[in-house]
This record gives C-alpha cells, structure tokens and sequence, in this order.
C-alpha cells in the first residue's frame, strides 16, 4: 500500500504538469489563431479565442497585450483598458503595456491618467503628443502651451494639436496669436466646421467683422448648424462690416422670433448707433420704450440718436429723462462729455 501511495505521489505531479502544459498549449495555440483571425479581421472569433487563452493561462501577460490591441481594431475602448491593466499589474515595466494604456487612457477621456502613464514611458514616440493634448484637455493651459509648443515644433502637420495651441492660447487671452494657429490648423484640416466658427468669433471679439463673417459663412457651408446664436452673431458681423442688409435681414428673423427680448433689441440699436445709422438706431430704441416707458437706456440713446442727427434741443432733454429714471446713466454722460461725444 506504502508502494501504491508513493507511485500515486510520483504520478500525480505529473498529472498536474502535464495538464498544466496542455493548458498553456492550449492558450498558445488559442493566441496563436487570435493573432492569426486579427490579421484578416475575424474580429468576433478572435475575441473569443482570445478570451479562453486567458482563462487557461492567466499568466500567459502577452495574451492581455495582445489582447489590448485588439480591442482597439474592434473599437471597444474599455475591453481594450482591462486588458492592458491587467497586463501591466503583472509586468509594471512592460513598456510597450505602458505606451498602450497611455494611449487607451487618453481615448477614455481619462486625462491625469493618460498623463502618469505617459510619464513613465517619456522615450516613446506618441508620450509628449499624449501629456501635451492631456493638459489642453484638463485646461492646464499653461502648462498645455510650452507642452503643445513641443509636439508642433516635431510634427507641424499635426492639425489637432495646432487647433489645441489655438485654442490655449484663446484661454490664456493672446487672441493675436490664437488667430494665427486657428488659420495654420484649417489650412492643415479645412474639414473642421466647429474650428471654422470658433474663429470667426475671435475675429468678431476682435472687431475684425469682415473676416468673422468670412468664417461664420465658411463655418455654415462646412455643416455647421446655424442656429439662433450663429445667426445672431453673424447678423452683427453683417452690420458692423458694412452689409446692413444682410445683417438687417438675419437680425430681424430673431426678432420675429423673439419680439419682446429687450436684450437684442438693444444691442441692434447699439450696433447701428455705433455705424452712424441714426435713424435705424431710433427705430429700435422706440420698440423698446413700447416694450417698457421706463427703459431709461433706450431712452438715453434715443436722445443721442437726436443730438448726433442735429436735435440737440430734444437730444439733451430727452438724456435728461433717461437720467431721472435711471440715475446710473450720469455717469454716462459725463464720460461722454469728457470724451468730446
């Protein structure tokens, strides 16, 4: 009996082993027609594949890699980020794991995460690219700006990070200088409606109304929807440039649709005072005294409307009235007066 314990000790380790190999053989061979299906794109039986050679072998670290890789053909970001977790838990110095999972954490908008992975691998090519465009994302935009320097210094076709140093820059108020990556990025990819109206507004904030207008118009044959908003600012982009009746036109389709917003009845009464358009500047200002008889603004710039067209009489009293009912308009007219207005 002693004999048959032994013997049953000698086989079974060996048992074990051999079964232990056969697992690891299947894993290989199941890995082996993963990478075999990935190269013609037999995704779903690949997957499948590949699930069961991690199942078999949960040490078998390049399957997890592999697998990672994978996911990101078949587009399934999260598969692709457990995966490589779990590969980089079992081999943290793997640095093709670590480039991987930087690059799966900045497509899953995990941002900080994609920046520590990036860290760790700074050799590789895409890191810098990856912490430069993370920072932008966090809105660490002055670190974003020396980062994104960088990357386009290296790669000046990059389009996205060029849009991205636009962009921090805007954030960081050098509106000269966005401008001009605002146009290298376009010129880069002319497909971008969104960069297109994005533009056009820092031109417009700029009072550079002609080439806000040039944008808004680009912006809208590229697919940009136009709503309230566009057509507004684009209705003032009009006037301010000098086609008033573009802008008269787009301007007052809001109005139809917005008859008793105060706030843009007034800024188009301020927009054709500002271009010397007296008369249309009065038209506006008396549908707002028909909305509210106390709307002292609209009275006071009424009464400028009078004075500039040589009512100086009216002008005065009528600046006179607006004050009574909003005494804050003193102030006004006294930086007016000292401005020779």
């Amino acid at each position: 009996m002693k004999t048959t314990y032994i013997i049953s000790a000698i086989i079974a380790p060996l048992l074990i082993t051999g079964m232990l190999h056969a697992q690891t053989d299947i894993a290989e061979v199941d890995f082996q027609k993963e990478i075999n299906n990935k190269n013609s794109e037999v995704y779903q039986t690949t997957t499948q594949d590949t699930d069961r050679a991690l199942v078999f072998d949960a040490q078998f670290n390049t399957t997890y890699q592999q697998n990672g890789h994978l996911a990101t053909s078949m587009n399934t970001t999260a598969d692709e980020r457990v995966n490589l977790e779990k590969a980089y838990n079992q081999d943290p110095n793997n640095i093709s794991t670590i480039q991987q999972l930087a690059q799966a954490y900045y497509d899953y908008h995990q941002y900080q995460k994609a920046i520590d992975f990036a860290n760790k691998c700074k050799a590789s090519a895409n890191s810098e690219r990856i912490i430069a465009m993370s920072s932008y994302q966090l809105e660490n935009y002055d670190d974003a700006a020396v980062e994104l320097l960088n990357v386009i210094h290296k790669n000046p076709k990059d389009a996205e990070a060029t849009y991205a140093m636009g962009r921090t820059l805007l954030e960081l108020e050098d509106y000269k200088d966005a401008i001009t990556y605002y146009n290298t990025a376009l010129q880069l990819d002319h497909t971008k409606s969104g960069w297109m109206y994005e533009l056009g507004l820092l031109y417009y904030n700029n009072d550079d109304n002609k080439n806000a207008v040039t944008f808004f118009d680009k912006a809208a044959a590229a697919g940009y929807i136009q709503t309230n908003d566009f057509n507004e600012n684009l209705g003032f982009a009009c006037i301010y440039s000098g086609d008033f009746s573009r802008g008269e036109k787009l301007l007052l389709a809001l109005v139809d649709q917005r008859p008793n917003n105060k706030e843009l009845l007034s800024d188009i009464a301020d927009a054709y005072y500002n271009c010397r358009m007296y008369d249309k500047s009065l038209e506006f200002c008396q549908k707002l005294i028909t909305l509210d008889t106390d709307n002292g603004k609209a009275l006071y710039r009424a009464g400028l409307c009078f004075q500039k067209k040589g009512n100086k009489d009216k002008g005065q009293q009528m600046c006179d009235q607006a004050i009574q009912l909003d005494p804050s308009l003193a102030s006004l007219r006294q930086k007016q007066m000292s401005m020779g207005l």
